[in-house]
């Protein structure tokens, strides 16, 4: 890349000599600047000329200077320059949807979650009340709430509050019941927790003994899914202002980009009605979710992309997540004797799904959390693609994966999509959950690079902040924002900056196909960039998360100006 870089400044410099000194037209020129190209040779460059919406040409100040002219001429003054940032992995629809619910994150305790929750009643018009972001494991008690407090509170109104990472919720009574849970529904593929009482027992001895009693509120995996399907939606005209404000917050950070994991076909249309209005200045790379809605309506029309939204992938969920014990383990959990986690689906569904999406051109993108549901999908993408596919399906998150394992990502052309910031978010009670020999395998983000040569970077957002320059500072230090721990979390395990910006813009553009077209500053891709007030190659590593974007570009145009 670095050579065709130099090739073409070269012709340009000739014809421009050759024309007598005429120059090129441009819409605007980028110069005086730290180009941060992220091409294959990481080339770092001082200029660029933009016409329309693409990159004509990058160059030094007088390459650039001499083959190209513009009326506006935008002199960065040395500061740093990179391709727009691509999420490859959060839930932006969701995130946007938090943004009118009870935010819960942060919450110390159970009794802070019910005073937010009291505060958030009083100004709330929906129907329902709902939040997201509690984590008992953050709570001095870590167990799992119960929901008669909420219940004698809100006895008439539904209260449903999610756990950080979706996979658990706490719902009162009156949203049990609207969801038409009772005590003794059973679900595959997640849990429904309930009470243990104590009850006479029988015989002459009358020993008590200890059963299931009423549910406790606690929903886990697709327990859960049965009363998100009862919840209203918000109005069209509020989803539309909260997807409004998520886009900006996204292009606050330096988001130009994201890979929303699991939507549904009046979501994706709704993302379509912004994009027509001319709104919609993210590009979505969508996933659509595993579905019967939309199989019939995506299986017969195929993948489409526009400029801002490409639809050509599907997710499944293969098991639950670790800090809900819903995570699938080849041995039960340290913490949980005889509990292993559960897989979401039969092995047959996802046999039968991967092999029709294979057949209709759809790339595959699968949550594995737990090292069996690694491994179970890992063989299916190899019993289905076969080697030297160019498939690029992917496994979302790959959180534990045995070391037996990782060799199957290269021979199967399998893509690593993972979260850096999981890593902190987990480390202060991952080796409960797992024990000390399984830690080997988990969060292994430099042992899958060695094996893949590729890892798409996301932070999974609203599970985790969505500041891209956390993804950063987790994925090279491995601490927290606090600078815990001392010396970095398996920081063997640790990416170096250069990879880590590869993998918030090349590499996750190619885990979406669109490597043509984005995730470097290169001639014919978009004019997608950010400008950032200091230099996250040369500043010190704590200077990291405290990294400013200055400016966003999005096809030629500033979206965002820090004022």
């Amino acid at each position: 890349m670095r050579t065709l870089l130099i090739c073409i400044t070269a012709l340009s410099l000739f014809f421009t000599s050759c024309g007598g000194g005429k120059k090129q037209d441009a819409d605007f020129i980028v110069k005086n600047a730290v180009v941060y190209t992220a091409d294959p040779s990481f080339t770092v460059l001082q200029s660029f000329a933009v016409k329309e919406d693409k990159i004509i040409a990058v160059g030094t100040d007088a390459s650039i200077e001499i083959a190209f002219q513009s009326d506006s001429v935008i002199d960065l003054q040395g500061k740093t320059v990179l391709p727009g940032l691509i999420d490859a992995h959060c839930h932006f629809y969701g995130y946007a949807k938090g943004l009118r619910e009870c935010n819960l994150i942060g919450t110390k305790s159970f009794d802070e979650v019910i005073a937010r929750v009291q505060s958030f009643a009083k100004t709330n018009k929906r129907t329902w009340i709902i939040g997201r972001g509690w984590d008992q494991n953050d709570w001095p008690v870590k167990q799992y709430p119960n929901r008669k407090i909420l219940d004698s509170l809100f006895p008439n109104t539904p209260v449903v509050l999610k756990r950080i990472d979706g996979h658990a919720a706490l719902a009162n009574g009156a949203a049990l019941r609207a969801a038409g849970i009772t005590d003794s529904t059973e679900i595959t593929g997640g849990e429904i927790l309930r009470e243990m009482i104590s009850v006479p027992g029988a015989g002459r001895r009358n020993r008590e003994k200890t059963v299931a009693g009423p549910a406790t509120g606690i929903l886990i995996d697709n327990a859960v899914d049965l009363v998100d399907r009862v919840v209203p939606p918000l109005s069209t005209e509020d989803m539309r202002d909260a997807l409004l404000e998520a886009q900006q917050n996204c292009l606050k950070v330096g988001l130009t980009s994201v890979t929303d994991a699991g939507l549904m076909k009046r979501e994706i249309d709704e993302l379509s009605a912004l994009e027509t209005s001319g709104q919609l200045q993210l590009r979505i790379y969508a996933m659509l979710s595993d579905s019967t809605p939309n199989y019939d309506y995506y299986l017969s029309k195929g993948p489409f992309k526009t400029s801002h939204i490409n639809v050509r992938s599907f997710k499944f969920y293969g098991d639950g997540a670790l800090g809900s014990r819903g995570a699938f383990l080849l041995e039960p959990y340290s913490d949980m004797p005889g509990h292993r986690g559960f897989l979401l689906r039969s092995e047959k569904h996802y046999r039968d799904k991967f092999t029709l999406l294979r057949d209709k051109g759809f790339q595959v993108c699968t949550h594995c959390i737990g090292d069996s549901a690694n491994r179970m999908v890992l063989k299916l993408y190899g019993e289905i693609l076969g080697e030297n596919n160019e498939a690029r399906w992917r496994i979302e998150h790959a959180q534990i994966v045995h070391p037996e394992d990782r060799q199957w990502f290269a021979r199967y052309a399998v893509i690593p999509s993972v979260q850096p910031t999981h890593a902190t978010s987990d480390m202060y009670w991952a080796e409960k959950r797992l024990g000390a020999a399984r830690m080997a395998g988990a969060y292994a983000f430099r042992s899958l690079l060695n094996e893949c040569k590729q890892i798409a970077l996301g932070t999974d957002f609203p599970v985790e902040d969505i500041n891209p320059m956390n993804t950063l500072y987790a994925a090279v230090a491995r601490k927290d924002l606090k600078g815990f721990p001392q010396g970095g979390f398996m920081k063997q395990e640790s990416l170096s900056r250069k990879e880590t910006i590869w993998g918030m813009t090349a590499w996750a553009a190619y885990a979406a196909f669109e490597e043509e077209e984005k995730g470097s500053l290169a001639p014919g891709k978009y004019a997608d960039f950010i400008v950032l007030d200091k230099d996250p190659m040369k500043c010190s590593e704590d200077e990291i998360p405290s990294i400013k974007v200055l400016q966003t570009w999005s096809a030629g145009r500033k979206v965002y100006e820090l004022k």
